[in-house]
């Protein structure tokens, strides 16, 4: 296992509740293929730097997982199909 750092930005227009079952569902997926997430940080809204689809703001999530390669491509798979994610972006960490 390996340490991956990984953000994603959810779109401004989600409701509050929606979210936590959008951060709760990413989490799972890497206790699910016994990967654990060491760090969670909600940055909340913040403004985004240009526009993207026409959203001028989004809602920033951080993670620092120890993860495993079957979990971080499960994320990548589901993150690529959850409209509610507009970026995201995983980074090995010393990278």
């Amino acid at each position: 296992m390996k340490k991956y750092e990984v953000m994603y930005i959810i779109r401004p227009t989600v409701e509050s509740e929606s979210i936590k079952g959008i951060v709760n569902n990413f989490t799972e997926i890497f206790a699910n293929y016994n990967s654990e997430v060491l760090e969670l940080k909600e940055l909340g809204l913040k403004d985004l730097a240009y526009e993207i689809q026409h959203l001028k703001k989004g809602y920033y999530v951080w993670l620092l997982v120890n993860a495993t390669p079957e979990a971080i491509a499960e994320f990548n798979r589901v993150v690529r199909i959850t409209e509610e994610v507009i970026r995201f972006i995983v980074v090995k960490e010393g990278e």
